[in-house]
């Protein structure tokens, strides 16, 4: 196994041990590495609607369990793997009675789990309404939310509260969080063992929140959730239940930034999210 296979699946062991489940989740490992070698391929966004409580890392664990490694050169889209009926340590995880954001919070610490905290300023953990109907999701923080310890604060974070404000929210009104809560070294996307290691923290968000829609900007988050690697514009614009949620993803406003023909299409992403949610848009 790769040095950060193994790093990814030693984080997930770290975490089911904090949680109490280590020896559990142990001795799950074998069979769910089992499921995967008989897992049959199978189109990845089909999938993800067909078992949309699919946990994001699942598949990582069970690709790395059977020695299934990305090639170095061009790699192939991965699809999901698919993985065996019972309890797992995200359905585990679900039932931790009395969760709450600062439960959350304080779990996280001063967080040395993974590499980002080298270089970090600050964790940037999420910001807004704890009973938020609607929740963004980005892929991690950059240069000014690491200073300030918020997500979605810098030039992309102030396209990002337009978006809201068109939508006729506020701010205050939505939740705001990241895939990851440490800023990667020069703003690069997160790597898979420092997503394997952060993101059940962004679960446990979700599950405390109960939103309504949850909103991915960006193809980071969208494959975390989705637990695909098929690039955004396969499946943009497209509804999928999540756990309970309703999910979308869209561009992220660093791309909208990058590239302005294509907040039309956000808008009508955002169009959707505000059907769904009975909004107007704000008038000008």
């Amino acid at each position: 196994m790769d040095p950060a296979k193994r790093a990814g699946v030693e984080a997930w062991l770290r975490y089911g041990d904090d949680l109490g489940l280590g020896p559990y989740f142990r001795d799950r490992a074998p069979a769910v590495g089992a499921q995967a070698e008989a897992a049959p391929a199978a189109p990845v966004v089909e999938q993800a609607v067909a078992k949309p409580n699919a946990a994001p890392m699942r598949a990582a664990v069970a690709a790395a369990a059977s020695g299934a490694a990305a090639r170095t050169s061009s790699p192939a889209p991965i699809p999901m793997v698919g993985v065996g009926s019972g309890p797992s340590l995200f359905d585990a995880m679900d039932r931790i009675e009395g969760d709450t954001l600062k439960r959350v919070r304080d779990d996280i610490g001063d967080c040395t789990r993974c590499r980002l905290c080298n270089a970090r300023t600050n964790i940037v953990f999420g910001v807004g309404n704890p009973k938020a109907e609607l929740v963004f999701v980005g892929e991690g923080p950059g240069h000014d939310e690491d200073i300030q310890a918020e997500p979605f604060v810098g030039r992309a974070g102030k396209l990002l509260t337009q978006m809201i404000e068109a939508m006729s929210l506020r701010r205050q009104d939505v939740y705001i969080c990241n895939v990851v809560k440490c800023r990667p070294p020069e703003n690069r996307l997160p790597e898979r063992d420092e997503i394997a290691t952060c993101s059940p923290f962004l679960l446990r968000q979700l599950a405390v929140i109960q939103p309504k829609v949850i909103c991915c900007l960006g193809a980071c988050a969208a494959q975390t959730l989705l637990a695909t690697n098929q690039g955004i514009s396969r499946f943009r614009g497209e509804w999928f239940d999540y756990r309970g949620a309703k999910l979308i993803s869209t561009y992220h406003p660093a791309y909208l930034l990058r590239n302005p023909n294509a907040k039309g299409e956000v808008w009508k992403d955002l169009q959707k999210v505000m059907a769904v949610l009975g909004l107007q848009p704000k008038r000008k």
